[in-house]
Protein backbone atom coordinates (compact mmCIF):
# COMPACT_ATOMS: atom_id res chain seq x y z
CA UNK A 1 0.00 0.00 0.00
CA UNK A 2 1.60 3.11 -1.03
CA UNK A 3 1.35 6.39 0.85
CA UNK A 4 -0.48 9.38 -0.15
CA UNK A 5 -1.39 12.67 1.50
CA UNK A 6 -5.12 13.24 3.50
CA UNK A 7 -7.50 10.21 4.17
CA UNK A 8 -8.00 9.28 0.71
CA UNK A 9 -7.89 5.61 0.25
CA UNK A 10 -9.04 3.59 -3.26
CA UNK A 11 -10.32 0.01 -2.99
CA UNK A 12 -8.67 -2.00 -5.49
CA UNK A 13 -10.80 -4.88 -7.20
CA UNK A 14 -8.35 -7.65 -8.35
CA UNK A 15 -7.69 -10.88 -8.15
CA UNK A 16 -4.45 -10.72 -8.39
CA UNK A 17 -3.60 -7.27 -8.78
CA UNK A 18 -1.28 -6.93 -11.68
CA UNK A 19 2.43 -5.30 -11.39
CA UNK A 20 1.67 -2.71 -13.58
CA UNK A 21 -1.54 -1.75 -12.03
CA UNK A 22 0.14 -1.70 -8.27
CA UNK A 23 3.24 0.41 -10.06
CA UNK A 24 1.29 3.13 -11.38
CA UNK A 25 -0.69 3.16 -7.98
CA UNK A 26 2.53 3.67 -6.16
CA UNK A 27 4.11 5.87 -8.19
CA UNK A 28 1.42 7.75 -8.08
CA UNK A 29 1.63 7.75 -4.52
CA UNK A 30 -2.09 6.66 -3.74
CA UNK A 31 -2.92 4.85 -0.63
CA UNK A 32 -5.15 1.64 -1.61
CA UNK A 33 -6.02 -2.14 -0.51
CA UNK A 34 -6.63 -4.87 -2.93
CA UNK A 35 -9.48 -6.95 -1.78
CA UNK A 36 -11.32 -10.10 -3.56
CA UNK A 37 -14.83 -9.99 -2.60
CA UNK A 38 -17.41 -7.45 -1.27
CA UNK A 39 -16.65 -8.77 2.30
CA UNK A 40 -13.55 -8.48 2.38
CA UNK A 41 -13.70 -4.71 1.25
CA UNK A 42 -16.21 -4.14 3.96
CA UNK A 43 -13.78 -5.38 6.62
CA UNK A 44 -11.14 -3.10 5.26
CA UNK A 45 -13.09 -0.35 4.54
CA UNK A 46 -11.50 2.65 6.29
CA UNK A 47 -13.50 4.98 9.13
CA UNK A 48 -13.83 7.78 6.42
CA UNK A 49 -15.16 5.38 3.95
CA UNK A 50 -13.43 4.17 0.41
CA UNK A 51 -12.48 7.25 -1.75
CA UNK A 52 -12.76 5.70 -4.93
CA UNK A 53 -12.84 2.42 -6.64
CA UNK A 54 -10.74 0.44 -9.34
CA UNK A 55 -12.66 -2.32 -10.93
CA UNK A 56 -10.49 -4.76 -12.77
CA UNK A 57 -12.80 -6.62 -15.18
CA UNK A 58 -10.17 -8.49 -17.48
CA UNK A 59 -9.79 -11.60 -15.05
CA UNK A 60 -12.93 -12.24 -13.11
CA UNK A 61 -15.52 -10.29 -15.34
CA UNK A 62 -18.69 -11.63 -13.33
CA UNK A 63 -17.32 -11.23 -9.97
CA UNK A 64 -15.83 -7.59 -11.18
CA UNK A 65 -18.95 -6.40 -12.76
CA UNK A 66 -20.84 -8.24 -9.35
CA UNK A 67 -18.53 -6.06 -7.12
CA UNK A 68 -19.44 -2.80 -8.92
CA UNK A 69 -23.00 -3.70 -8.54
CA UNK A 70 -22.91 -4.02 -4.64
CA UNK A 71 -20.82 -0.72 -4.45
CA UNK A 72 -23.80 1.12 -6.45
CA UNK A 73 -26.29 -0.64 -3.91
CA UNK A 74 -24.59 1.31 -0.90
CA UNK A 75 -23.19 -1.83 1.03
CA UNK A 76 -19.88 0.18 0.67
CA UNK A 77 -21.03 3.48 0.79
CA UNK A 78 -20.81 5.68 -2.86
CA UNK A 79 -17.55 5.90 -3.98
CA UNK A 80 -16.60 6.85 -7.48
CA UNK A 81 -15.91 3.45 -9.86
CA UNK A 82 -12.99 3.19 -12.39
CA UNK A 83 -13.46 -0.08 -14.56
CA UNK A 84 -10.33 -1.69 -16.43
CA UNK A 85 -11.76 -3.58 -19.27
CA UNK A 86 -9.77 -5.04 -22.37
CA UNK A 87 -10.81 -4.57 -26.18
CA UNK A 88 -13.22 -7.51 -26.53
CA UNK A 89 -15.58 -6.27 -23.31
CA UNK A 90 -16.13 -2.24 -24.60
CA UNK A 91 -19.62 -3.40 -26.06
CA UNK A 92 -20.47 -4.53 -22.46
CA UNK A 93 -19.70 -1.08 -21.07
CA UNK A 94 -23.44 0.00 -22.84
CA UNK A 95 -24.96 -2.59 -20.67
CA UNK A 96 -23.29 -1.62 -17.22
CA UNK A 97 -23.11 1.91 -17.96
CA UNK A 98 -24.65 2.86 -14.53
CA UNK A 99 -22.42 0.64 -12.87
CA UNK A 100 -18.70 2.93 -13.39
CA UNK A 101 -17.96 6.42 -13.88
CA UNK A 102 -15.25 6.12 -15.95
CA UNK A 103 -13.10 3.16 -17.28
CA UNK A 104 -9.88 2.74 -18.79
CA UNK A 105 -8.76 0.25 -21.66
CA UNK A 106 -6.34 -2.61 -20.75
CA UNK A 107 -2.90 -2.33 -21.11
CA UNK A 108 -2.75 1.07 -19.90
CA UNK A 109 -0.47 3.63 -20.26
CA UNK A 110 0.51 4.52 -16.86
CA UNK A 111 -0.41 8.35 -17.13
CA UNK A 112 -3.30 7.45 -18.58
CA UNK A 113 -4.14 5.26 -16.10
CA UNK A 114 -2.91 7.98 -13.34
CA UNK A 115 -4.49 10.82 -15.10
CA UNK A 116 -7.87 8.97 -14.41
CA UNK A 117 -7.68 8.21 -10.81
CA UNK A 118 -6.97 11.81 -10.10
CA UNK A 119 -10.29 12.51 -12.55
CA UNK A 120 -12.32 10.27 -10.40
CA UNK A 121 -10.84 11.46 -6.77
CA UNK A 122 -11.38 15.44 -8.07
CA UNK A 123 -15.25 14.98 -8.51
CA UNK A 124 -15.59 13.86 -5.21
CA UNK A 125 -13.62 16.35 -3.75
CA UNK A 126 -9.92 14.81 -3.25
CA UNK A 127 -6.80 15.75 -4.18
CA UNK A 128 -5.36 19.72 -4.66
CA UNK A 129 -6.84 22.22 -6.88
CA UNK A 130 -5.59 21.14 -10.34
CA UNK A 131 -3.10 23.44 -12.18
CA UNK A 132 -5.04 25.37 -16.05
CA UNK A 133 -3.68 25.71 -19.07
CA UNK A 134 -5.91 28.25 -20.81
CA UNK A 135 -5.84 30.06 -23.96
CA UNK A 136 -8.20 32.35 -25.28
CA UNK A 137 -11.96 30.24 -24.72
CA UNK A 138 -9.67 26.54 -24.67
CA UNK A 139 -9.35 25.24 -21.13
CA UNK A 140 -7.20 22.47 -19.74
CA UNK A 141 -7.84 21.00 -16.63
CA UNK A 142 -4.06 19.38 -15.58
CA UNK A 143 -5.82 17.09 -12.95
CA UNK A 144 -8.50 15.96 -14.35
CA UNK A 145 -7.44 15.61 -17.98
CA UNK A 146 -10.76 17.38 -18.66
CA UNK A 147 -10.92 20.58 -21.48
CA UNK A 148 -13.59 23.17 -22.71
CA UNK A 149 -13.95 25.05 -25.70
CA UNK A 150 -16.32 28.21 -24.91
CA UNK A 151 -17.13 26.31 -21.68
CA UNK A 152 -18.63 23.29 -23.96
CA UNK A 153 -16.91 19.79 -22.45
CA UNK A 154 -14.57 18.33 -24.87
CA UNK A 155 -14.41 14.37 -25.23
CA UNK A 156 -11.00 13.74 -25.95
CA UNK A 157 -9.20 10.44 -25.77
CA UNK A 158 -6.02 10.88 -23.86
CA UNK A 159 -3.52 11.18 -26.80
CA UNK A 160 -5.92 14.04 -28.00
CA UNK A 161 -5.91 15.75 -25.07
CA UNK A 162 -1.81 15.63 -25.08
CA UNK A 163 -1.66 16.54 -28.24
CA UNK A 164 -4.32 19.69 -27.77
CA UNK A 165 -2.12 20.56 -24.54
CA UNK A 166 1.25 20.81 -26.52
CA UNK A 167 0.32 22.93 -28.70
CA UNK A 168 -2.12 25.24 -26.29
CA UNK A 169 1.11 25.44 -24.27
CA UNK A 170 3.44 26.57 -27.29
CA UNK A 171 1.15 29.16 -29.12
CA UNK A 172 2.30 30.52 -32.69
CA UNK A 173 5.48 27.90 -32.70
CA UNK A 174 5.00 25.75 -35.72
CA UNK A 175 6.00 22.04 -35.15
CA UNK A 176 6.77 19.46 -38.06
CA UNK A 177 4.82 15.64 -37.61
CA UNK A 178 8.24 14.35 -37.21
CA UNK A 179 8.46 16.84 -34.05
CA UNK A 180 5.05 16.37 -32.71
CA UNK A 181 5.57 12.08 -33.09
CA UNK A 182 8.71 12.77 -30.66
CA UNK A 183 7.32 15.37 -28.58
CA UNK A 184 3.80 14.54 -27.89
CA UNK A 185 4.47 10.70 -28.74
CA UNK A 186 7.50 10.09 -27.32
CA UNK A 187 10.84 8.60 -28.87
CA UNK A 188 9.98 5.55 -28.31
CA UNK A 189 6.52 5.57 -30.39
CA UNK A 190 7.51 4.14 -33.85
CA UNK A 191 4.49 5.09 -35.83
CA UNK A 192 4.14 7.01 -38.94
CA UNK A 193 3.35 10.60 -39.41
CA UNK A 194 0.17 9.54 -40.61
CA UNK A 195 -1.21 9.36 -36.89
CA UNK A 196 -0.63 12.73 -35.94
CA UNK A 197 -2.68 14.01 -39.11
CA UNK A 198 -5.71 11.58 -37.93
CA UNK A 199 -5.33 13.05 -34.35
CA UNK A 200 -5.20 16.79 -35.70
CA UNK A 201 -8.37 15.62 -38.20
CA UNK A 202 -10.04 14.18 -34.97
CA UNK A 203 -9.55 16.65 -32.93
CA UNK A 204 -10.81 19.61 -35.24
CA UNK A 205 -14.45 18.08 -35.40
CA UNK A 206 -14.58 17.83 -32.02
CA UNK A 207 -13.75 21.18 -31.26
CA UNK A 208 -16.50 22.16 -34.11
CA UNK A 209 -16.53 24.15 -36.69
CA UNK A 210 -15.80 27.62 -35.06
CA UNK A 211 -12.93 26.67 -33.26
CA UNK A 212 -11.47 24.35 -35.72
CA UNK A 213 -8.85 26.63 -36.77
CA UNK A 214 -7.37 26.60 -33.53
CA UNK A 215 -4.78 23.88 -34.66
CA UNK A 216 -3.97 25.64 -37.99
CA UNK A 217 -1.61 23.62 -41.12
CA UNK A 218 1.58 25.37 -41.80
CA UNK A 219 1.93 23.92 -45.62
CA UNK A 220 4.85 21.63 -46.38
CA UNK A 221 5.25 21.98 -42.71
CA UNK A 222 3.37 20.95 -40.17
CA UNK A 223 0.97 22.45 -37.32
CA UNK A 224 0.85 25.26 -35.17
CA UNK A 225 -1.61 26.75 -32.76
CA UNK A 226 -3.10 29.65 -34.25
CA UNK A 227 -2.48 33.18 -33.21
CA UNK A 228 -5.07 34.96 -34.70
CA UNK A 229 -8.70 34.34 -33.71
CA UNK A 230 -9.37 30.94 -34.84
CA UNK A 231 -8.53 31.30 -38.37
CA UNK A 232 -7.53 28.58 -40.86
Amino acid sequence: MSERSGDEVLVVFADPVSPELARTLDLGGYRWKAVTSTEEAAEHEPPAGWSGAVVDTTERGADAWAFARSVRRQDLGTPPILALVNGAQLADLELRDELFDDFCLAPFHPRELEARVRHLLWHVGSGPRPEMIEYRELALNLATYQATIAGRPLDLTYMEYELLKFLAQNPGQVFTREMLLNRVWGYEYYGGARTVDVHVRRLRAKLGEEYAGFIQTVRSVGYRCGQSRWGS
